[in-house]
């Protein structure tokens, strides 16, 4: 028979973690995974600082916590740690080992946009395993002839303002590229979702039409803090030029963001490394 304490635990947990995802938080399970703690007891541990939970122990609810915050900044999916790794002062626990889970709804992206770009990006993005909102104020470009994949949202947008906030909601795990056809309908966009500070936001166009969008913003009274946050133009730098390779590069700065990945080349050290001996390849 199961203890009723650890099933009223084990209840209270899942419920909390249920709460979280419906609305967009973000949080560290922590699960015992070897004794001698008691294999099994978990500790959901939010943003806030808020925890559900409990790991048997005061003292390692409090490092578990603590440490949790450092998890969640790394972007892992799941690591697992011994309690030496992380508190060392807890030396009769040191061999205890726990399995760290980043918790939070699965990622989103919102394309403003279904020309080209757009919906190329719609199609690389759900394969990569997002869920995808394309949105366009064009019903005949976001009709489920050109997009037979049930699992992209397809908008059609009297208003972009009205869409924008009702596909981006909180903001939280969500990414936003605004790929549309002028400098009005980018600005439109571009003000919709920019106080709902998403994870990412990205703005198509060459640096002076950006720029435009930005200042105009700017001007009437939009915060350096937040324009600092939009990627303008958007996507990483790998010399794209046709649509589906600017798409690529949207995605792949948006996966960037989300895994704190920094963009560059892997091998880079590579040749770093050769080039410093003289050599040559």
């Amino acid at each position: 028979m199961p203890d009723s304490a650890n099933t009223s635990r084990s209840a209270r947990v899942n419920a909390a973690i249920r709460q979280l995802l419906e609305r967009g938080g973000i949080a560290a399970l922590a699960t015992i995974i070897e004794e001698p703690s008691p294999v099994g007891a978990k500790l959901l541990v939010q943003t806030t600082g808020e925890t559900t939970g409990d790991l048997g122990d005061a003292a390692l609810n409090s490092a578990v916590t603590e440490f949790a915050q450092q998890f969640l900044a790394t972007r892992d999916e799941a690591h697992t740690f011994s309690v030496g790794d992380f508190a060392p002062d807890l030396t009769s626990l040191a061999a205890t080992r726990i399995l760290f889970e980043r918790i939070q709804s699965e990622p989103r992206i919102v394309i403003f946009g279904a020309g080209h770009v757009g919906a190329a990006l719609a199609t690389f993005a759900s394969f990569a395993g997002y869920r995808v909102t394309l949105v366009d104020d064009r019903a005949e470009f976001v009709s489920r002839e050109r997009f037979p994949n049930e699992l992209v949202e397809l908008v059609p947008a009297e208003s972009w303002t009205k869409a924008a906030s009702k596909a981006i909601g909180k903001g939280r795990g969500v990414s936003v590229a605004i790929v549309t056809r002028g400098h009005a309908e980018d600005e439109e966009c571009l003000r919709a979702v920019i106080d709902s500070t998403p994870d990412y936001i990205g703005l198509i166009g060459s640096k002076r039409r950006t720029n435009i969008v930005l200042d105009r913003l700017r001007a009437t009274g939009t915060a350096e803090a937040q324009l600092a946050n939009v990627r303008a133009p958007i996507g990483l730098d790998i010399g794209a030029v046709t649509p589906e390779e600017v798409a690529l590069a949207i995605l792949a700065e948006i996966v960037a963001e989300r895994r704190s990945g920094t963009g560059g080349s892997l091998s880079q050290w590579r040749r770093i490394g050769k080039q410093g001996k003289g050599g040559t390849g």
